[in-house]
């Protein structure tokens, strides 16, 4: 949940004790804010002039730290998609104190009161960013995708590159974007069915305040934010192909969900009295969802749940990297402001593409993210569920004692694992003879807004 309209600050000591438990930082050392001045001085002087090319940005009205900026064009029946990635590794050198701390963060930790950043704000949100107040340091991949989809990576270079609009998902209009927008992103999309590719992104959730009561729901996902995500997955898909091609870089991966999670999900559609066919795979079912449905968003987030999670590789001979949702080899590269690994993806892929061999400190640094990057990943995970469960105890707090119908989605060593079937609440119920399926009555015995515990029990 990285969304909160929160007016009474309903969530603010629990959210302040998830900081504590979960040891987020809340400051840099000097020394590092220190390297971060220094750094931010740093002139450009490896850089090809692009300011003639008009780029833009496209992300959410109040962020700041800019990953991405694009410009497209057409050539023939083909669409080129230069992709801006903020050029961090001009920034931050290997074995300074930026570096040092970044290997300590692994990546941005996104809370709904705030965020724990990778690297200090004079960078990542100043000098660093893709802002559109002056020329900035980028490395451009430029990537040609052909009409069916398929994205190529052409070239990459450093480039001094300007912004020339700020655009927010929020209020994009589609005369804004550059053109060929919309065609470029409906042909990844195409492509990503045509190959099988599923990706559950499911709206985010928020807490607001409705007539006076606290309710958790989704804020859908704007038209825009979806075709902007293409971009940046068809970048990423083609550095992919670039690195496996040359024996060398850091995959992302993930498997595909066991049959105990595809059976856990559908009884959780079942909670939610969603149709899916017994003959329909999870991957089938997935592409007729509607995330403009509570419930239908509800089931979204519980797919992202269940699957196993993704996690990062380097290159290994005789073993294919491979990414179920994306149905392809895939690689993270097009955020290095908030993810470590980024970064070294993006110097492999720049010296790749020029001819070059992979930079050493990549090649050594590759052997070792993978670690870093599963912690990081884990700790944003159980603030995620934490901020959930807390913003779920704060909803139900004044309905202690009232009752729910939900459904066992699961059995374990700690009980039913069950969802509630009118709430995206998903609990567990201390529940004997039961059986996944079972459809249960349970009453809200304790909701406490400072832990974020909820407590149940069955009552039929």
């Amino acid at each position: 949940m990285k969304t909160l309209v929160d007016p009474h600050q309903a969530l603010s000591q629990g959210l302040a004790e998830i900081r504590t438990r979960f040891k987020v930082p809340d400051a840099f050392p000097p020394e590092v804010l220190a390297a971060a001045e220094a750094a931010a001085q740093r002139k450009p002087t490896a850089h090809v002039d692009r300011t003639e090319r008009a780029f833009v940005t496209l992300d959410p009205a109040a962020s700041i730290d800019l990953d991405q900026a694009f410009a497209i064009e057409a050539r023939g029946s083909d669409l080129i998609l230069h992709y801006a990635i903020a050029d961090v590794g001009w920034f931050v050198r290997d074995g300074d104190p930026l570096d040092v701390e970044a290997w300590k963060r692994g990546a941005t930790l996104y809370l709904p009161d705030g965020k724990a950043s990778l690297y200090p704000r004079v960078l990542s949100e100043g000098a660093a960013s893709l802002l559109p107040s002056g020329p900035r340091p980028a490395v451009v991949f430029t990537v040609r995708v052909a009409p069916d989809g398929e994205p190529t990576l052409e070239g990459a270079e450093r480039a001094l590159i300007r912004s020339v609009a700020k655009l927010a998902y929020e209020t994009v209009t589609p005369q804004e974007l550059p053109a060929g927008f919309a065609e470029l992103a409906g042909r990844i999309d195409a492509a990503e069915a045509q190959r099988g590719a599923v990706r559950v992104d499911p709206p985010e959730q928020e807490v607001a305040s409705v007539d006076g009561r606290l309710q958790l729901r989704f804020r859908p996902r704007a038209r825009a934010e979806e075709q902007n995500a293409a971009l940046s997955l068809a970048t990423n898909l083609a550095i992919a192909k670039v690195m496996q091609a040359r024996k060398t870089g850091l995959f992302r991966v993930m498997p595909e969900p066991d049959a105990r999670a595809v059976g856990r999900l559908r009884q959780t559609a079942r909670a939610f009295g969603l149709s899916w066919p017994q003959m329909e795979s999870l991957a089938q079912f997935e592409v007729r969802l509607d995330p403009r449905d509570p419930k239908q968003a509800a089931f979204m987030l519980a797919v992202r749940r269940a699957c196993a999670p993704a996690s990062y590789v380097p290159f290994s001979e005789g073993e294919a990297p491979w990414h179920a949702a994306m149905a392809a080899p895939y690689a993270h590269a097009t955020a290095p402001l908030r993810r470590l690994a980024d970064r070294y993806v993006v110097e492999t892929v720049l010296a790749i593409a020029n001819g070059g061999p992979p930079p050493a400190a990549a090649v050594e640094a590759f052997g070792k993210l993978p670690k870093v990057m599963a912690r990081a990943d884990a700790q944003s995970g159980q603030i995620d569920r934490a901020v959930i469960d807390l913003a779920e105890a704060v909803m139900l707090h004044d309905q202690v004692g009232e009752s729910f119908e939900a459904v066992v989605t699961d059995i374990d060593e700690r009980g039913a694992r069950m969802q509630l079937c009118e709430l995206p609440v998903v609990a567990r119920v201390a529940a004997h003879k039961v059986e996944v399926g079972d459809r249960l009555v349970v009453r809200l015995e304790n909701a406490d807004p400072k832990t974020g515990a909820s407590q149940f029990q069955r009552v039929a």
